[in-house]
């Protein structure tokens, strides 16, 4: 199977903006398993401007453009120097690749990314991908990594995208407010039932939520691609995803 991981900035980072170490090391040694076992994995990873909050111990994610960015970049070394460190020790070789709105929206851009991405998956390589929030303005941000995890899964081909998050899957409400909140095993159509009910953004130091989850799933299930909602806090659980076994939401793509 052809897999994007997405890991969310809740699931790679404490609270203060500092990274998980326990966690990290784990969901790397899971995700060279499975690349071990003939699977082929792409990870969109969030957690840039995160960690570069925890390194400049900042007490807040910055809220204007520039800082954002400056502190992305700081970030985003980080980041990839921890990928780097931590695949290498199971042998396996990581890329990192930052997009803009305009690397997929543009056709002669969005041919060579998929060109140089099937390329790199040939080389056994394990693609790094985020937003290039260094650079990102308002005209070409695509905004959220699960809207992006979603177009990499459609533009890689992929079978299944894995979105890990501090949360179980979809409910029937929101289970912060209602403990009767049931979780939702299996979606086949989006509703906007469900839309109104998802919220707004999740965690302080990131910016996805429900809301973009939902979004990334008709952009997956509209070409054919199965995703799962899932809480990365137990990283062993994407055994059991690709596996097929029932874990957090899967929403069925439309084939």
């Amino acid at each position: 199977m052809r897999i994007v991981v997405k890991l969310g900035t809740s699931t790679l980072a404490h609270a203060t903006g500092r990274l998980n170490i326990r966690q990290i090391e784990k969901i790397c040694e899971v995700l060279s398993d499975l690349k071990n076992a003939g699977h082929e994995i792409v990870l969109v990873s969030s957690g840039a401007i995160g960690m570069g909050v925890g390194k400049l111990s900042l007490g807040e994610r910055p809220s204007d453009i520039p800082t954002k960015q400056a502190v992305a970049a700081i970030g985003q070394c980080e980041l990839m120097y921890t990928y780097d460190k931590l695949f290498s020790e199971y042998n396996h070789t990581v890329a990192q690749v930052l997009l803009t709105g305009s690397d997929v929206d543009h056709e002669d851009r969005r041919a060579n990314f998929q060109n140089t991405m099937s390329r790199l998956l040939e080389l056994g390589a394990l693609p790094v991908i985020n937003e290039n929030d260094t650079v990102a303005t308002e005209e070409i941000v695509i905004g959220d990594n699960d809207t992006l995890a979603a177009i990499v899964a459609v533009n890689v081909k992929a079978d299944l995208l894995i979105i890990l998050s501090d949360i179980d899957g979809l409910y029937t409400c929101d289970p912060h407010r209602d403990s009767n909140a049931k979780l939702i095993s299996e979606v086949t159509d989006i509703t906007p039932e469900m839309i109104a009910i998802a919220g707004g953004k999740g965690s302080s130091l990131g910016t996805g939520g429900m809301t973009t989850k939902l979004h990334a799933a008709q952009i997956t299930t509209g070409a054919g691609i199965d995703m799962v909602i899932a809480n990365g806090k137990n990283p062993e659980i994407l055994y059991n995803i690709v596996e097929g076994d029932k874990i957090g939401t899967r929403f069925i793509g439309k084939r």
